[in-house]
């Protein structure tokens, strides 16, 4: 199965890193689609993605993304048809071991958006960051190292993209937002852009298809 948000947002990436690259990515949604709503189990399923990626380099960047994104149809879709208590299981225990250095913190933000759509409610930073990443608590100070630039650079909400911009590229590299804070940061500055705001967030991006893939997605679970 394929959650209908997880299957609108394959696309609405591929289309945006195509558009921003000279690779052609759209031809394979298709075959994301096929893996997405494959019977497998989620590792098999893993697997299939990341053979994907191996055949086609020119899409690496996204690989951990898509990951992301085959987690997050699991939760909303795969898992419906296993028993009640599988999340709890010692065989998700296994497969959260083996995966432990896989994805990206959009995993935590498309969690989030979810939550917000079955509350009503609009996403917003602040919100986020203190009442679902729970930052402020002692026990979630794991979040709040990884959180820091965002925590620090809040102010950047109100400002033009070309801030957000200029902050991203000087995060320090070993930093586990490098990549997501700019996308990030435009989407909740504004979670609903225009096709001209659009072109002016990828005028300024930091890696253009990669950002703008990341930025449909998020807006794409925002809808």
């Amino acid at each position: 199965m394929t959650d209908p948000k997880v299957k609108i947002a394959i696309e609405a990436a591929l289309n945006a890193f195509s558009k921003y690259n000279s690779f052609e990515a759209t031809p394979f949604t298709t075959v994301f689609y096929e893996v997405f709503a494959s019977e497998k189990d989620f590792l098999t399923k893993s697997g299939m993605l990341d053979e994907v990626f191996d055949d086609y380099p020119q899409l690496e960047s996204l690989r951990e993304v898509f990951f992301d994104l085959l987690l997050i149809n699991f939760f909303s879709a795969d898992v419906i048809k296993l028993e009640e208590d599988y999340l709890d299981s010692p065989e998700w225990e296994d497969i959260e071991e083996q995966t432990l250095d896989r994805g990206t913190e959009l995993l935590n933000l498309l969690l989030y958006l979810n939550e917000c759509g079955d509350e009503d409610i609009e996403p917003e930073l602040e919100d986020y960051l203190r009442e679902f990443l729970l930052v402020d608590e002692d026990e979630f100070q794991d979040e709040y190292r990884i959180y820091e630039p965002v925590i620090a650079n809040q102010i950047l909400i109100e400002s033009p993209v070309t801030e957000i911009s200029k902050v991203a590229g000087e995060l320090p590299e070993d930093s586990e937002l490098k990549e997501m804070f700019y996308p990030m940061m435009c989407f909740f500055q504004n979670t609903n852009p225009s096709a001209e705001e659009k072109n002016n967030i990828a005028a300024n991006a930091v890696n253009k298809d990669f950002d703008m893939a990341v930025l449909e997605i998020l807006t794409c679970f925002a809808e």
